[in-house]
């Protein structure tokens, strides 16, 4: 058996290594996921560590939604895992070259025009993964998510918002794409070089522009009034030479109860963003009987979404979301995300040089159904996602090992500002509002979690005990 296998023409062992891989990944992901869904199951009442910070009805409805979760991904990561198979082994890729290949003739254009055939054939799986994700999106959005009293879209919301990300992203994608298949195609033996300085200029110009021309057609975002709260968030930026130039607030509770915050913006440009249902004086659904003026006015702006008061208290007090924003600009202070920029592009460079070498190997192209052309953008597609894929997979967990330590030094930061006991409280406000499990079984946690545990985070905050 052992002979045989090696006796295989060098395609086909490409081909059942890449195979052999990814379903390797897919039964570690699963084993990982089972070992965590016995913690849901098993663990039905609170931990005695956590019965000062935790109520056992709340355990109880994050054990619930964080287990819905966890049986839904193992079926939609089972249908994915095996739609992907049956998309290699019967020819997939290869067919829908042809198919694009048939619609650009219909146009006008010959097998010459491989860049417009790339765009069509990337039009068209871009719009297969749409359709037959749809569905999962849909029962996660209106059954699960709608379950646990997070969604707040209506269904005509939700696809309305499906369609606009489709029209976004094609207006992004295939000018980009085709700019790069035509460096690489122009750029001679240094065209990983272009490739990659390309991709870096069209990464910093979409962080630069997301926020202010692509984020607003999706979410609304107003500033945040004058007062207390904007006063102490400025001051706090100058304290640290942080260069704050706007604060806004963006409408998340049209969409989801879910919470956040972030910053963006490059050099002496920096914007803060709050989530609405991050703000406990400013969520919506924290609002019962008549609406507030500006709650007001964001209703009418959003009749699509059915946002409505709950009895819960949602969000976090002024001085909890100064030590939530104490943490985020640490990591600003620390320098993770310029880190995080350079180890991101340095691993670009590496990989466009790799595939500068892999590129001319015919044998690659072979084992996916390409026998006889080698167009640019399979190649791209076959290296990066598929022959690079056990480099990714280790680089993924090495950069939540870094992750998980740069929010640990975020933490300290915050504590050194005099925030530790409100970022204790807003930890444990934030992970009851988002429903967050505080139980994790070991293995699943190092490999899957970015953020540190709960108990972990609080308790590298130091023992300020809280009622």
């Amino acid at each position: 058996m052992v002979e045989s296998i090696f006796d295989l023409p060098v395609e086909k062992l490409i081909f059942y290594a890449v195979l052999g891989f990814s379903w390797t990944v897919y039964l570690w992901e699963a084993y990982l996921s089972y070992r965590q869904r016995s913690i849901y199951r098993s663990t039905t009442h609170v931990p005695q560590e956590l019965g000062k910070i935790m109520d056992s009805e709340t355990f109880e409805k994050s054990r619930l939604y964080q287990l819905d979760k966890s049986n839904f991904s193992f079926w939609s990561g089972l249908y994915s895992e095996t739609e992907g198979t049956l998309i290699l082994l019967l020819g997939g890729i290869p067919l829908m070259w042809e198919l694009a290949g048939s619609v650009t003739a219909r146009i006008g254009f010959g097998s010459e025009y491989e860049i417009t055939q790339s765009l069509v054939f990337l039009m068209l799986a871009t719009l297969f993964s749409a359709f037959t994700g749809l569905p999962w999106s849909v029962y996660n959005t209106f059954v699960i998510e709608e379950k646990h009293g997070f969604n707040q879209q209506t269904f005509g919301f939700f696809l309305k918002d499906a369609v606009k990300k489709f029209i976004v992203t094609q207006c992004i994608l295939l000018p980009v794409t085709s700019l790069l298949l035509y460096i690489i195609k122009i750029g001679g033996d240094y065209f990983f070089i272009y490739a990659w300085l390309f991709t870096l200029a069209v990464s910093l110009v979409l962080v630069t522009i997301y926020a202010d021309y692509i984020a607003p057609l999706f979410d609304k975002f107003t500033p945040l009034p004058e007062g207390e709260l904007r006063t102490d968030i400025e001051d706090m930026a100058k304290s640290i030479s942080f260069p704050l130039t706007k604060v806004y607030v963006v409408e998340g509770s049209k969409r989801s109860s879910h919470s956040n915050a972030y910053f963006y913006g490059f050099f002496k440009n920096k914007r803060i963003v709050l989530f609405d249902t991050l703000l406990e004086d400013y969520s919506p659904l924290n609002k019962s009987g008549e609406p507030q003026p500006e709650q007001a006015e964001r209703e009418d702006t959003s009749s699509e979404s059915k946002a409505k008061p709950k009895n819960k208290k949602q969000g976090c007090n002024n001085s909890e979301i100064l030590a939530v924003l104490g943490h985020e600009l640490g990591h600003w202070k620390l320098g993770h995300t310029v880190k995080n920029i350079v180890i991101s592009q340095m691993n670009s460079f590496l990989c466009f040089s790799l595939f500068a070498v892999l590129i001319g190997r015919k044998e690659l192209f072979v084992a996916f159904g390409f026998n006889v052309s080698q167009p640019t953008l399979i190649g791209l597609m076959i290296i990066f996602q598929f022959i690079f894929s056990p480099y990714n997979e280790l680089l993924s967990f090495c950069l939540t090992v870094l992750s998980r330590r740069f929010e640990f030094q975020a933490d300290a930061f915050a504590r050194g500002m005099g925030k530790a006991s409100e970022l204790y409280s807003a930890l444990i406000k934030l992970n009851k509002d988002n429903l967050g499990f505080p139980v994790a079984d070991w293995l699943f946690s190092m490999w899957h979690y970015s953020h540190p545990p709960l108990l972990e985070r609080l308790r590298a905050l130091g023992s300020i005990k809280q009622d």
